[in-house]
């Protein structure tokens, strides 16, 4: 390699070595070193700001902060109720509730009646039932021609301020009785005839007990 100590007319930079090839090596210019230096250093600068904003924004800085969520808490899950173990075998079974009965006649009876009351007669046709407050309940089966159809049957019966009414869409009289209380009375099937008398303390009762009355099919 040999040594050119010439300057460069074109570049203004200096070359001082000949390459193997004949060809000169430019050296830089300290104005090219200036202006290379300061191409790194705004590249450097420009790498620190961009990661700088990286990290305001990673950070959460100048986000509008998110309305708080209330948390639920979950509802407790109720436990499933003990399991009832079986009655012992040959234990004498509980019995439910029944439905009150009283029965009138061999073929009629009362689902229905207040509580306190106790049957203290009757035969055949006419049961009588009583309370210790006083009240009473007395119901009637009228059989055979007498009640054939409604009209005979209404027109045998002594009824004071009587006024027409249903049971069960049966056609019906209520009033009062001539020996006291209130009564209705009513034309269960051709053939059979019912009334109930009540006292004044049962009298809120006369329709329900009417309502009650339930017949042997066929009777």
């Amino acid at each position: 390699m040999r040594v050119w100590g010439s300057r460069d007319s074109e570049s203004g930079g200096r070359a001082g070595a000949i390459s193997d090839a004949g060809r000169p090596v430019r050296t830089p210019s300290p104005r090219e070193v200036g202006q290379a230096g300061r191409g790194a250093l705004a590249a450097l600068s420009f790498a620190a700001a961009a990661l700088a904003i990286y990290a305001i924004f990673s950070s959460g800085f100048g986000r509008v902060p998110r309305a708080a969520v209330p948390a639920f808490e979950p509802l407790p899950v109720p436990a499933p109720p003990p399991a009832t173990a079986p009655p012992p075998a040959g234990s004498p079974a509980v019995p439910g509730p029944a439905e009150t009965v009283a029965v009138v006649s061999e073929r009629l009876w009362l689902t229905y009646l207040p509580g306190g009351l106790v049957r203290i007669g009757g035969d055949g046709g006419t049961a009588r039932f009583a309370s210790a407050a006083g009240g009473f309940v007395e119901a009637r089966v009228t059989r055979g021609a007498a009640a054939a159809d409604w009209g005979r049957f209404r027109g045998a019966l002594a009824v004071r301020d009587a006024r027409p009414t249903a049971v069960r869409g049966r056609p019906a009289v209520a009033g009062r009785h001539p020996q006291g209380g209130r009564m209705i009375a009513w034309l269960e099937r051709p053939g059979t005839g019912v009334s109930i008398r009540v006292s004044e303390s049962l009298s809120r009762e006369l329709l329900a007990l009417a309502a009650s009355i339930r017949a042997a099919v066929g009777d």
